[in-house]
C-alpha cells in the first residue's frame, strides 16, 4: 500500500536579507557567500514569529492543495531543530492553531534531513491501517539559532516551512521508497552545544555563545557529498532502478558546490536538480518541501516520471525518498 502525496503547500517569512544587507552586519561580502555557497538571499522570520506560526501558514497552503478538510487529519509530524520550546512539541501547537482534533501529533528531530525523515515514519504509519491522512512539516526558524558574529554560520541559513498531505488513497505522485541512516560518532560536526541536559542554560555557556549552531564546514561538505550518493544508490538499487532512470533530483538545499558535487559523483545531469537555495539559503528541514513545491508551481513534472529526494543533516543523519509522479 504505497502513500500518496495529495497536497504540498509551503511558507516563507516577507524579510528578505540579502547578501549586501548582511555584510553591514558582519564581516564579509556578496561575492565571497555567492562564490563559496551559491546564496544570494534568505528569508528572516519576525520576532514575533515562531516555527509554529511559519508551519501553520504552510500548512494551510497544504490543505488547499489537498482538497481535503482539516477533520480528515489523525495524524501530525513536525519536523524541526527550532520548536517553539523544548516542551511540548511544535506539533502539539499546531494542532490548537489549526482547530484539529485531538489527534496524534510529535515533533521529530533529524535536522535537515528531517521532513524526509517525517515522510518515512508517516508512511509507516499510515501503512498499519491505524492512520489515514498525515500533515507531515519540515518547518525552521534558523535564524533564532544563528551567531550573527560568525561568518561561517549565518550567511548559510535561512527560515521557512513547507507542509505535505499524506494518505493512501487519492491522486498525486506514489512514494515508492524510502533509506534513512544515521552516524552519530561526531557529533561535533554540527551542533548547538548548550540548552540540553549536558549543558544547561547558565551565564557562562552565554556568555561563551554555545547557544548558537557551530560548524565543522569542511567535514561536514564531504561527509554530505558522500551520504547523499550513497543513500541515492541505495534506495534506487532497492527499487530495481539505475541513476539514468532519474527525471528529477530534489536535494537538500544547503551548498550548490554540494549540489555540483553530488550530481558529478551520481552522473546525474546537473539540470536535473532543482534548486532554490540562492533566493532561501538552508531551511534545514523545511528546505526540500519549500523546494519541492515551488518544483510544483512551477509545473516540473510530468506524470510516470521519477523522482529522488535527498538529504543530510546534524547527527549525522541522512535520508532519501523516492517518488513516481
Amino acid at each position: 500500500m504505497k502513500s500518496i502525496l495529495r497536497g504540498i503547500g509551503s511558507y516563507v517569512p516577507e524579510k528578505i536579507l540579502d547578501n549586501k544587507e548582511l555584510s553591514l552586519k558582519v564581516e564579509t561580502s556578496d561575492d565571497w557567500i555567492r562564490t563559496r555557497t551559491g546564496i544570494r538571499e534568505r528569508r528572516i522570520a519576525a520576532s514575533d514569529q515562531p516555527t509554529s506560526e511559519l508551519a501553520l501558514n504552510a500548512a494551510r497552503k497544504a490543505i488547499e492543495a489537498a482538497q481535503i478538510q482539516t477533520d480528515q487529519i489523525d495524524l501530525v509530524i513536525v519536523a524541526t531543530i527550532t520548536p517553539d520550546m523544548a516542551f511540548p512539541s511544535t506539533a502539539c501547537i499546531l494542532q490548537h492553531k489549526l482547530g484539529l482534533g485531538k489527534v496524534a501529533c510529535f515533533d521529530l528531530e533529524a535536522a535537515c534531513s528531517g521532513f524526509l525523515y517525517s515522510l518515512d515514519v508517516a508512511d509507516g504509519m499510515l501503512a498499519s491501517g491505524r492512520y489515514k491522512c498525515a500533515l507531515v512539516i519540515g518547518a525552521e526558524k534558523m535564524s533564532s539559532i544563528l551567531d550573527w558574529e560568525d561568518r561561517t554560520t549565518c550567511v548559510l541559513f535561512g527560515d521557512g516551512a513547507g507542509a505535505a498531505i499524506i494518505m493512501t488513497e487519492g491522486v498525486g505522485p506514489n512514494l515508492v521508497g524510502f533509506r534513512s541512516g544515521a552516524d552519530g560518532s561526531n557529533p561535533s560536526l554540527l551542533h548547538q552545544p548548550a540548552g540540553g541536559s549536558k549543558q544547561p542554560a547558565s551565564i557562562a555557556s552565554i556568555e561563551n555563545r554555545e547557544h548558537f549552531l557551530k560548524m565543522n564546514g569542511k567535514e561536514i561538505f564531504k561527509s554530505a557529498v558522500r551520504v547523499m550518493e550513497k543513500a541515492t544508490r541505495e534506495l534506487l538499487k532497492a527499487n530495481g532502478l539505475e541513476t539514468q532512470d532519474v527525471d528529477h533530483v530534489i536535494p537538500h538545499q544547503a551548498n550548490v558546490r554540494i549540489v555540483e558535487s553530488m550530481a558529478q559523483r551520481l552522473e546525474i545531469p546537473l539540470e536535473k536538480f532543482f534548486c532554490n537555495l540562492d533566493r532561501h539559503g538552508n531551511t534545514s528541514a523545511a528546505s526540500i518541501p519549500i523546494a519541492f513545491d515551488e518544483a510544483c508551481q512551477r509545473g516540473l513534472f510530468r506524470k510516470g516520471e521519477i523522482g529522488v529526494l535527498v538529504a543530510f543533516g546534524a547527527g549525522l543523519t541522512w535520508s532519501a525518498t523516492l517518488i513516481r509522479f
